[in-house]
């Protein structure tokens, strides 16, 4: 969620691949389906100075890709929106420190909910999104990234559940206390899941919160897999078998993946749909460009509007390959074939370095549905793919939660003395 992450997006404007025959027909269905996206990185903007989640934004000028106007042109009822920290130091002040900042990441999600009661609304349970829709208002779930504020104080999870948190990743860029990362450049340090990792597990469920696991492992896929009592998602990934990139998964773990009932969401980051070519000398240049502005969120529009000018002379003279939206499509199509429209979803990862050429942000949602019925899938796998599914896996785990509730109310009945 950082801007090492964000693409070219000034190279993004081209003609959509998306065929135009039945468009409108297309766009009527998409219009009568339930949308939810499972990774909406927005959050990172709500304290950005002047800006304003109901203002139509360009993407061009202050790289944000989410807003209400956007959201309605895209045709997307809502989503996850997620609370995102970077790794920092796993040390108590470290932890203290991401805790904080998850906290007032999540508050402020509120906060815009509760400045506009005309367009969104908080959702903590799978049938409230619905209504919600047919409402016209916004769906706003909670999600985090990166389960580092939760440090080594599994009764963390009991807060952020309370905040509204109902999807949870255990880790990202970089091994945690938790795990181990797919991308750790210092390699694995778990072999999966740490100790406390696998109890982590075991609480989300407790809980109710569906496990994500978008940036872990490989052998902490086989473990959440195997120990989680309810199926888990992958909330923005790609598949391995069209491009060999460590945040991508195989087709046999796909398989697995669909067998235990799980769902993974398609991805548009461009550096994991297409190679890529090293190119330190743009690096370089990018680094200083971040070094010289700091985080995005701290910036006015005005401020983005230099960056973006600034960047696009560093993408002029240090072009990079951009992913197309039929590179997302292949992603998704090649899954799809795999396990079947029940296991498919949809997480962009939109202001998080999502956005290909033809689907440049949430403006473009429909042009998946479009190519969907073009390639012979029918509204009801469309429904699914968009909804169907992650509302699904949101359903088993409140069930799981109420099962062991119940469990534990019974053994504590069970447990005390019996009346004279």
């Amino acid at each position: 969620m950082n801007y090492r992450r964000l693409l070219p997006v000034l190279f993004l404007f081209a003609h959509p691949v998306v065929p135009t025959f039945g468009a409108e027909a297309a766009r009527v269905i998409h219009e009568r389906l339930l949308t939810l996206d499972t990774h909406l990185d927005t959050p990172a903007n709500l304290r950005r100075p002047g800006w304003n989640i109901l203002e139509r934004r360009d993407v061009r000028e202050d790289f944000s890709q989410v807003d209400v106007p956007r959201m309605i042109e895209g045709g997307l009822d809502g989503g996850f929106w997620v609370i995102y920290t970077p790794q920092g130091p796993r040390t108590p002040a470290g932890h203290a420190a991401a805790r904080d900042t998850a906290i007032q990441i999540a508050l402020r999600i509120h906060k815009m909910v509760a400045a506009n009661p005309a367009h969104f609304t908080l959702a903590t349970k799978a049938d409230e999104a619905a209504p919600i829709a047919a409402s016209g208002k916004r769906i706003v779930y909670l999600s985090m990234e990166n389960a580092y504020p939760i440090g080594r104080d599994l009764t963390l999870l009991q807060t952020f559940f309370d905040l509204g948190v109902r999807m949870i990743s255990p880790v990202h860029f970089s091994n945690n206390d938790l795990g181990d990362s797919a991308t750790d450049t210092t390699g694995k340090q778990w072999n999966g899941l740490s100790p406390l990792g696998k109890e982590f597990v075991a609480e989300c469920n407790r809980l109710g919160m569906v496990l994500d696991q978008s940036h872990g492992s490989d052998e902490v896929f086989d473990q959440l897999l195997a120990l989680s009592a309810t199926p888990i998602i992958l909330s923005h990934s790609g598949a391995k078998a069209v491009y060999d990139h460590p945040r991508n998964i195989d087709d046999e773990r796909i398989k697995k993946l669909a067998a235990a009932g799980g769902v993974i969401q398609m991805n548009s980051l461009s550096a994991y749909l297409i190679p890529t070519p090293p190119n330190p000398e743009r690096n370089k240049a990018m680094s200083a460009l971040f070094a010289k502005f700091g985080g995005r969120s701290a910036l006015s529009s005005e401020q983005m509007k230099a960056m973006a000018q600034e960047r696009r002379a560093i993408e002029e003279k240090f072009p990079v390959p951009s992913a197309t939206f039929d590179d997302f499509m292949k992603h998704a199509l090649h899954t799809i074939k795999l396990v079947g429209p029940d296991h498919v979803g949809f997480g962009p990862d939109w202001d998080g370095g999502g956005g290909v050429i033809g689907m440049e942000d949430i403006a473009s949602s429909h042009k998946i549905t479009a190519r969907l019925l073009v390639e012979g899938y029918t509204e009801a796998d469309c429904e699914k793919m968009w909804s169907g599914n992650v509302l699904r896996l949101l359903r088993s785990a409140e069930a799981h939660a109420i099962k062991v509730k119940s469990e534990a109310a019974a053994k504590a009945v069970s447990a005390s003395p019996a009346k004279p």
